[in-house]
């Protein structure tokens, strides 16, 4: 009688219980291998992969044959509760097409998870962020590697083109295959954008990224992740800690807009964050996640291979 009264309970009252883990844990996986997705639609479209390169490391500087250089180093402002840690690598690309993506567990669809340092190291990455969390959503348009995985305009993207180029645009102008077409390599779907033409863009503190639950809002002092653009094949990646008395406090869009806008990027664009805000470098993780030393789960990252 206890089970059947337990099971009835969690029937009447687990409708949305289902609804929820089913939505935002259980994961539905649409393509199982995308490794092998991505050859086949190369093979197909005549285009080449972009080759993989060995690099070796020294003094927090690594640089591949094909001219692709990283560098990363970690800056501390401030004192006491007001301590904001971060950490930046200044990224230049040999080829547009050398700054990759790769998803959790190399498999593409909704809720699929794994650590951003577990992603690189499958892909053989020499430096790696953590992406856009495109499997918390169901919409965005999500271009990875030239190839199109979703199509759903809905907010303010970043486009990373074959030739370089790097621009913020409006998801529901366009579609993926005429971004595509127009020779876009890889997007992004999470902002806002930071800055625009070097200046910080106004009112980016009260932007809300998504109504879905969980990610209501993202404001206030946060862990963040950004990408900014310094020139040609020159970007530069961010990752703050936060939530962490006395290491390092977090900072406002604002606040990150103008670390981005110190370190000479002209345009920058916001990424996942919170405990998704991740740096992988040379085979270990860079920042410290929450102040924990713990890795959170997420569905993608881009990154610079070995």
């Amino acid at each position: 009688m206890l089970l059947a009264g337990g099971l009835a309970l969690t029937l009447a009252l687990g409708g949305t219980t289902a609804w929820a883990l089913d939505r935002f844990v259980v994961e539905h996986v649409e393509i199982a291998d995308v490794s092998a997705y991505e050859a086949s639609q190369a093979s197909a479209s005549g285009s080449a992969e972009a080759a993989t390169s060995s690099g070796t490391s020294s003094a927090g500087t690594s640089a591949a044959s094909d001219g692709t250089s990283v560098s990363v180093r970690q800056v501390v402002e401030g004192t006491g509760d007001d301590t904001v840690t971060y950490y930046v690598a200044d990224v230049v690309l040999g080829d547009a097409t050398d700054l990759r993506s790769a998803f959790a567990q190399d498999a593409y669809g909704e809720n699929i998870t794994e650590k951003t340092s577990d992603i690189a190291a499958d892909n053989e990455a020499l430096f790696a962020i953590n992406g856009d969390y495109y499997g918390f959503r169901s919409t965005g348009i999500v271009i990875r590697n030239g190839v199109v995985y979703r199509d759903e305009g809905a907010r303010e993207g970043l486009a990373f083109y074959r030739d370089g180029t790097v621009e913020i645009y409006d998801e529901t102008t366009t579609t993926a295959q005429e971004l595509v077409d127009a020779g876009v390599w890889n997007t992004l779907s999470f902002g806002p954008a930071l800055l625009d033409g070097g200046e910080v863009v106004d009112g980016i503190d009260g932007v809300e990224v998504d109504t879905n639950v969980g990610n209501h809002s993202i404001q206030g002092e946060q862990p963040r992740t950004a990408v900014g653009v310094v020139d040609a094949n020159h970007l530069v990646f961010v990752v703050v800690d936060g939530r962490s008395t006395g290491y390092s406090r977090g900072v406002t869009m604002t606040e990150l807009a103008e670390i981005m806008q110190g370190l000479g990027a002209t345009t920058a664009y916001n990424l996942d964050g919170g405990g998704s805000s991740t740096m992988y470098y040379d085979g270990e993780l860079v920042n410290d996640p929450l102040g924990r030393g713990a890795e959170r789960g997420t569905s993608d990252i881009l990154y610079v291979g070995e």
